[in-house]
C-alpha cells in the first residue's frame, strides 16, 4: 500500500512539474500530507498487530501455566499417595515390633514355673529361691546355671560342705537325676 501511495505521488509530481511553481507547492504539500497519513496508518497498524501478538502471548502463557499447575498437582498427589502408603507400612512394622517387644517383656517379667524337682528345695530356699537356707547359705535365685549345676552335683557327690550344710544338701540332691538338676538350675538362673 505504501508503494502505491508513493508511486502515485511520484507520478503526480511528474505531471504537475510542468504546471509551474504554484502547482509544485501544492504537490509538495499533498505529498507531505500523504506521507504523514501513510506513516500514521502504518504506525497504527503496527501497534494493533503488536497488541494482538501480546494478547496471544499472554493467553499462551496462561495455558502453559495451567498445564504446569495441573502436572504439579498430579505429581504432588502421587508423592502424597506414596507417603501415605509408606507411613502405613511403617505403622504395621512398628505395631509388629511393639507386639514382639511386649511379648518379650511379658515373658521376661513372668516368672518361670518351678519344676517338680524344686519342691524339695522350697522348704529352705523359699518358693522363689530368694531365701538364705537356714539363715546360712547364699541366695540361689539368679545365680549362673552352670555354677548351680556344678554346686548341686558337688553336694550330690558329698564333696561340698558350705556352712555345715553339706550333709543336708547331699540328702536332697542324692535323689535328683541330672535332668532334674538341670531343670532346677535353669529355673533358678532365670529368676
Amino acid at each position: 500500500m505504501k508503494k502505491i501511495t508513493i508511486f502515485s505521488l511520484a507520478v503526480a509530481a511528474i505531471i504537475f512539474t510542468a504546471c509551474g511553481e504554484e502547482t509544485k507547492k501544492v504537490v509538495e504539500e499533498v505529498n507531505k500530507t500523504a506521507i504523514a497519513e501513510a506513516v500514521k496508518k502504518d504506525t497504527v497498524s503496527a501497534f494493533e498487530t503488536a497488541k494482538i501478538k501480546m494478547a496471544e502471548a499472554a493467553e499462551a502463557a496462561k495455558v502453559a501455566a495451567a498445564e504446569m499447575a495441573a502436572e504439579a498437582k498430579v505429581e504432588a498427589d502421587k508423592m502424597s499417595a506414596e507417603a501415605v502408603e509408606k507411613a502405613a507400612e511403617l505403622k504395621v512394622e512398628a505395631e509388629a515390633k511393639a507386639e514382639e517387644l511386649t511379648q518379650a517383656a511379658t515373658a521376661a517379667l513372668t516368672p518361670a514355673s518351678p519344676p517338680a524337682a524344686y519342691d524339695k528345695c522350697k522348704g529352705c530356699h523359699g518358693v522363689d529361691g530368694k531365701t538364705a537356707a537356714l539363715g546360712k547359705s547364699a541366695i540361689i535365685a539368679g545365680q549362673d546355671k552352670e555354677a548351680l549345676i556344678t554346686s548341686m552335683n558337688e553336694y550330690k557327690a558329698g564333696t561340698k560342705n558350705v556352712a555345715g550344710m553339706g550333709a543336708l544338701m547331699k540328702g536332697q540332691a542324692a535323689t535328683m537325676s541330672d535332668e532334674e538338676i538341670e531343670a532346677v538350675a535353669d529355673y533358678l538362673s532365670q529368676i
